[in-house]
């Protein structure tokens, strides 16, 4: 679910989302956790949680910033007039697409389906939760199968002496980690806000779960 600031920050008094970053922050107290998602999704203890809510706020964060380092070097390629400073602009960029894009992305996103799955929050349970959880997946996947792309066709043209650039890689490089850096900001607003309320699948859960109890204490 590019949760830092953004997409990625995390709670460290509340269950933490399914994806993508979040920064600690004071918030509501977890839901009650219904009998089937503890059937379905064992509850990770409490240390387990916090090393994985570490990772998780780590990756988020240097998602956050490998992004916004990724479009400074964009902006620097596409409207430097000196060629050396587009050549070393491009070349930096395919470092860290090559080196740092695909284990931060991917473990960003993965602690963060792991951390939801594994407490109370659930996955699908609040909209909040869902919609961050998208969102990460759909900036991870464009991060990883385009914008590496455009980044290697733009590291091979100026590696082939070719300045300025053709074709349509340098705008992609400004505009692409433009977008990603909004969307994980926009993870962040959703992680220490958490709009919405609980889907349908969640409160039918939620209904599930009282009546268990209330079955139990009848009983």
């Amino acid at each position: 679910m590019p949760t830092p600031p953004g997409p990625p920050a995390a709670d460290t008094s509340a269950p933490p989302t399914g994806s993508a970053a979040e920064q600690p922050s004071a918030a509501p107290t977890a839901p009650a956790e219904p009998a089937a998602d503890r059937a379905r999704f064992p509850r990770l203890p409490r240390h387990a949680r916090r090393v994985w809510l570490v990772v998780h706020v780590a990756c988020s964060v240097g998602w956050l910033g490998l992004t916004a380092g990724v479009l400074a070097l964009g902006i620097a390629g596409r409207f430097s007039d000196n060629p050396d400073t587009v050549r070393a602009a491009y070349l930096a960029q395919e470092i860290f697409a090559d080196w740092l894009l695909i284990p931060i992305s991917l473990l960003s996103l993965l602690s963060g389906l792991l951390l939801s799955l594994g407490t109370t929050w659930g996955l699908l349970r609040h909209r909040w939760v869902a919609t961050k959880f998208w969102l990460t997946l759909a900036a991870t996947l464009a991060s990883i199968f385009a914008l590496r792309a455009f980044i290697h066709d733009a590291a091979g043209q100026v590696a082939a002496g070719t300045v300025p650039l053709h074709g349509r890689s340098p705008h992609v490089l400004v505009i692409a980690p433009s977008v990603a850096l909004t969307i994980y900001l926009v993870a962040t607003v959703l992680s220490i806000v958490k709009p919405w309320g609980m889907t349908k699948r969640g409160r039918r859960l939620a209904a599930e779960a009282r009546t268990a109890r209330t079955n139990r204490a009848a009983g």
